[in-house]
């Protein structure tokens, strides 16, 4: 069983599950993560297999069913209730065109999310559909008063993210998602950038989706789709193909019925390669435990914080001891100093961070380092920074 203090304290091993710190410093796992060495030959030996035999072998079929037990451990769910498709953008056009709409409906979703968990619900307009767009006191701050604020006798659903992708606010799902319940409202969730990093439960969730591309250290397109056992007779699929429409012995019937459970949402063949690649790194996760991943992101974020803020850089979002709503990104800005340049020294000192901006176009850098990032190297980080004038 690996621990987050035998990984941290022995360098050797922390090299060889994480075999990119050799040469480089990887800050980029809001964005596309690198993939741990038992992902990447996870995937590997799939490969290797199907050049043996059918990719469809028993053996995998099996990792395929197991990857739904462990996907509805991370979430506090049923597996039933897991659907294994990806990317996040797929689950949440699901629910947007999978729901009964009738005009005059009203969804309350917030306009600078990330475009995946935008332009679903921008297009339910055609039907009718008003949308209700918070505007919080700052980027991604959306608070359970925001939200009950926007809400009226018309609301249907509440679409958020879990976490700001800028900024790094994470917002209070279980208090949003009760408030949601107690009146009938429908709570949608993107999840991918705290899935893997802090906990997210879908107790008061109806529907989640989160690839595995980020923070649950797995490949793209490969991801998980959450219902609510209750809405799985409301939310029609709106993928239909043999998979899950049942057609026995592959003959296709005159009804259609839908096959019980998440593979309702699973219209055809599986990504298979990349399912088994994000087992792996669920868990990886569940290995090393959420309770000890989140208070190790917290560390270093406080890390980055006191390195930079001296050399005059402002943060997005909450300061790491907001341990509610502050999340692993730590997004900054300068008065002075061009971001440009920070990140291509940043670049040549084979630091990789993400350069973004925000809607007035402005520059901001942002950090997103994972459990097995030490604070020594967000030391590393500062120093190098600071060498740009």
């Amino acid at each position: 069983m690996l621990t987050l203090d035998a990984l941290l304290s022995d360098e050797t091993l922390r090299q060889q599950e994480f075999p990119v710190i050799k040469d480089s410093l990887f800050l980029g796992h809001a964005g596309v993560t690198i993939l741990p060495r038992r992902v990447a030959k996870t995937m590997q030996d799939y490969l290797e297999h199907c050049s043996l035999r059918m990719q469809e072998y028993p053996e995998a079929w099996k990792a395929v069913n197991e990857t739904r037990v462990v996907a509805a451990e991370l979430i506090g769910a049923k597996a039933s209730e897991i659907a294994l498709i990806g990317p996040t953008s797929v689950g949440l056009s699901l629910v947007a065109n999978g729901l009964s709409w009738q005009a005059g409906d009203e969804v309350v979703s917030y306009l600078d999310d990330y475009p995946a968990n935008v332009y679903p619900w921008t297009d339910l307009q055609r039907h009718g559909v008003v949308l209700k767009h918070l505007k919080p006191a700052a980027p991604g701050e959306i608070t359970p008063e925001l939200v009950e604020a926007a809400l009226t006798p018309k609301t249907k659903l509440v679409a958020l993210a879990s976490c700001h992708f800028q900024s790094g606010y994470r917002i209070e799902i279980d208090r949003i998602g009760r408030m949601l319940r107690e009146r009938g409202i429908l709570f949608c969730l993107d999840a991918i950038q705290t899935v893997g990093a802090f906990e997210t439960r879908v107790d008061h969730v109806d529907f989640l989706s989160a690839d595995s591309h980020k923070w649950m250290l797995g490949p793209m397109s490969a991801g998980i789709f959450y219902v609510r056992e209750e809405l799985q007779d409301l939310l029609r699929p709106s993928l239909l193909g043999s998979w899950n429409v049942r057609s026995p012995n592959f003959i296709a019937q005159e009804e259609i019925a839908f096959e019980r459970g998440g593979r309702r949402y699973e219209p055809g063949a599986l990504n298979i390669s990349g399912i088994l690649g994000m087992k792996a790194g669920i868990d990886l996760i569940l290995e090393i435990g959420i309770p000890d991943i989140s208070a190790q992101l917290l560390k270093l974020k406080a890390r980055l914080h006191a390195g930079l803020q001296p050399q005059g850089f402002t943060f997005l979002g909450p300061d790491p001891h907001n341990s509610i709503n502050a999340s692993a990104i730590t997004t900054v800005q300068h008065p002075q100093r061009s971001l440009e340049e920070v990140s291509q020294k940043l670049t040549a000192s084979n630091i990789a961070t993400s350069l973004r901006h925000n809607r007035a176009g402005e520059m901001l850098l942002r950090f997103s380092p994972h459990f097995y990032n030490t604070e020594g190297e967000m030391e590393r980080v500062a120093r190098v920074m600071g060498e740009v004038g």
